[in-house]
């Protein structure tokens, strides 16, 4: 489809800069086909579902990828920014260089304390190779869990780019860019939907039994890259690492055979889980990488409602949204919740869609 289709204009106030406190004080849009827009609290979520709706959260935790060095060994030592994008192995990482015009095949980056050579006072990378749109494999001079280690110290929390234009990372985003799941290590980006859970959230939801089950999907930084094709049958989704568990699989198609809705907090469950699903709809265990690329046409096979923050325009996961509840629906909803004053992005308000079935 046309990425054009997909764009609109948010004002600059709109993008949040801190989440809202308490977490469960956020706003959400509850959209509904055909039936119009509801504006509600993320602590009235649990009235929009019914007993025996299984919620899926993503428990992948967020590491320190942003990372500052220089190129050394060579006449200048120009200022490199990376952030790490994607394990390769025990010491290779993808990562995206700004400015990458300043390196070459071979290229030393040293990060962390300028001038100190003690252990783990810095952190060396080759450039192995380069690839497309600032794209570099780099090669540690640490592996396993010395170069986690490392990467723990010496990184900070690689907030989305629009935020980190506007505000440096501090102490305070070490911890609100997790959600209470975060569990296992992997992800350079927050599975934002998350960030609104509080005990006192779930408490809501185990009372109106319904169920919450976890499954990890290690978001990448490709996440925020905008769609520059002209249509989007010319992106190229960079790839993550997901696994299900073959008891939350069995539970969830027992879910669906009872008649129970599944849940998805956050597309990146919700594309996980999609990956995951046979054409019947049945949801088998799944470890792997999954590049999967959801635009309207899509037929969705393995979940009823979706859950999400407000996306970016002419990016993937809005195209994943309008295929979901369809485009003129979102786009009246975003156009909603602009003049309503919802925050955006993610530290921003969310979402509650349900499915366009006027194509069913």
């Amino acid at each position: 489809m046309r990425t054009d289709l997909f764009d609109f204009e948010l004002p600059a106030e709109s993008i949040a800069l801190r989440p809202a406190n308490p977490r469960d004080s956020a706003r959400m849009l509850v959209v509904q086909p055909g039936a119009g827009l509801r504006d509600q609290r993320i602590r009235d979520l649990s009235e929009w579902l019914r007993p025996g709706d299984q919620l899926v959260v993503n428990d992948t935790r967020v590491i320190a990828a942003q990372l500052h060095g220089r190129r050394i060994g060579r006449e200048t030592e120009p200022r490199i920014d990376a952030t790490l994008i994607k394990r390769l192995d025990g010491s290779r990482w993808s990562a995206l260089v700004r400015p990458a015009k300043k390196l070459m095949t071979g290229d030393i980056v040293r990060f962390g304390n300028e001038g100190r050579v003690c252990f783990l006072g810095h952190l060396d990378a080759q450039v192995e190779s380069k690839g497309e749109e600032g794209e570099v494999t780099f090669a540690f001079s640490f592996h396993g869990p010395t170069l986690d280690q490392a990467i723990a110290d010496l990184g900070s929390t690689p907030l989305p780019p629009y935020i980190a234009s506007k505000r440096a990372p501090d102490d305070r985003d070490a911890a609100d860019y997790q959600t209470m799941f975060a569990a296992h290590e992997g992800a350079v980006a927050a599975p934002t939907a998350g960030l609104h859970f509080t005990p006192a959230i779930e408490a809501a939801l185990r009372e109106r039994d319904v169920g919450l089950h976890r499954i990890t999907l290690h978001v990448g930084a490709g996440t925020f890259l905008p769609v520059k094709a002209e249509d989007s049958a010319g992106h190229r989704m960079h790839s993550e690492w997901g696994t299900i568990s073959a008891e939350t699989a069995a539970a969830l198609n027992a879910t669906r055979a009872s008649g129970g809705r599944i849940v998805a907090v956050g597309t990146t469950s919700l594309r996980l889980l999609e990956s995951a699903a046979g054409d019947d709809g049945q949801i088998a265990p799944f470890t792997g990488e999954t590049a999967i690329f959801i635009t309207p046409g899509y037929r969705f096979r393995a979940v009823d409602i979706l859950m999400t923050n407000f996306h970016l325009p002419r990016s993937t996961l809005f195209m994943l949204v309008s295929a979901f509840s369809g485009l003129e629906t979102m786009k009246h909803a975003y156009a909603h919740a602009i003049a309503g004053g919802y925050r955006f992005y993610s530290y921003g308000d969310a979402c509650l869609l349900f499915p366009d079935r006027s194509d069913a």
